[in-house]
């Protein structure tokens, strides 16, 4: 099966105006692709400012998409790419129907339409906390799905749509994303669930030191934890592989495949900013210390298999044009 391209038709991104969202359409506009349709709730989160700087040929509220899809409109009958990154993100959300309506049903809603009534490409985004605490592996592999034991409602909203598409025998038709700790330009609006690059650039910025979480386990020092960060310039540019490369189906791990420490990340910021570094180690919440993942690894060989071979932004570089080029500045992504 022959590759497509993006420029072939009309492309809908929703989750649009946010975190990775509007980095796939400023990476779509640096294709000088503008032939979008975004969508999101735009709520009190000042996230359209995500948007303003970028160009697209539509936007339309979450609810109303949905509306069209279920009545099969005609406006949508061009539809050639689907970037279902629409969802609430946060892990700490308690509202199990909320987000059972917004992360499941809506997903299963979009992604029958995209199957049935377009000829389109469906995208979407898993994550990574579908794997839990890792017992049973973060390998990006249908056979692993049953086994796993997400630790949060968020988690688990996501790993219904896998089991969902994988019953129904339609995952291998379609693309799901298990994002990795993304991080960079445009989560401005994302209050806690921000990056810790995030956090910790604006404590520096006041305090001239940054909190880390005290280690609760012998195998690791504190600030050793270990997490797999991805830059979002990298994220998106897998993401847009993936869409494009016909033969890419099921899931599949976004991340560096490289674990690195919560120093390794910070410490990059101390030095973009000229200042010592100074980490601060703190008490972990009650309520995390049971849920709290030690190490996380992305298995991205399934990806590089499929042909990707861009060079992944190393660590230190990636923190660095984060805080220098738009922390400092107060930026968001901008063609």
């Amino acid at each position: 099966m022959s590759s497509s391209s993006l420029t072939d038709g009309k492309i809908i991104v929703t989750g649009g105006a946010g975190f990775i969202g509007s980095a796939i359409v400023w990476a779509l506009n640096q294709r000088g692709i503008e032939n979008i349709l975004v969508s999101d709730y735009l709520d009190k989160s000042q996230k359209f400012k995500n948007l303003t700087a970028l160009r697209f040929d539509d936007y339309i509220e979450a609810d109303v998409l949905l509306n069209k899809i279920n009545n099969q409109a005609s406006s949508l009958d061009d539809i050639k790419y689907v970037f279902h990154l629409g969802a609430c993100s946060s892990t700490t959300e308690l509202d199990a129907r909320y987000l059972i309506q917004n992360n499941y049903e809506y997903t299963k809603s979009i992604s029958n339409w995209t199957l049935n009534h377009t000829n389109a490409r469906f995208i979407y985004a898993s994550s990574a906390a579908t794997y839990g605490d890792g017992t049973n592996g973060m390998i990006d592999s249908e056979e692993i799905i049953d086994d796993l034991r997400p630790l949060n409602m968020y988690a688990y909203s996501k790993q219904l749509f896998d089991l969902y598409a994988k019953k129904n025998r339609f995952l291998n038709k379609i693309v799901g994303i298990k994002y990795f700790n993304i991080f960079g330009p445009n989560e401005y609006h994302k209050d806690d669930m921000r990056s810790v690059v995030n956090k910790a650039f604006h404590q520096i910025k006041s305090n001239g030191s940054v909190q880390l979480f005290k280690s609760y386990n012998s195998e690791y020092n504190d600030g050793e934890q270990m997490r797999d960060f991805l830059y979002v310039k990298d994220a998106v540019n897998m993401t847009l592989y993936l869409a494009e490369e016909a033969n890419a189906n099921g899931l599949y791990n976004l991340g560096s495949g490289d674990a690195r420490t919560w120093k390794d990340l910070v410490i990059p910021i101390f030095e973009t900013v000229g200042m010592k570094t100074n980490i601060e180690f703190i008490d972990m919440p009650e309520s995390l210390k049971l849920k709290y993942q030690y190490y996380t690894c992305a298995n991205i060989s399934k990806i590089k298999k499929l042909g990707y071979k861009c060079e992944i932004t190393p660590l230190n570089n990636a923190v660095s044009d984060y805080v220098k080029n738009y922390l400092m500045k107060d930026k968001y992504l901008d063609v």
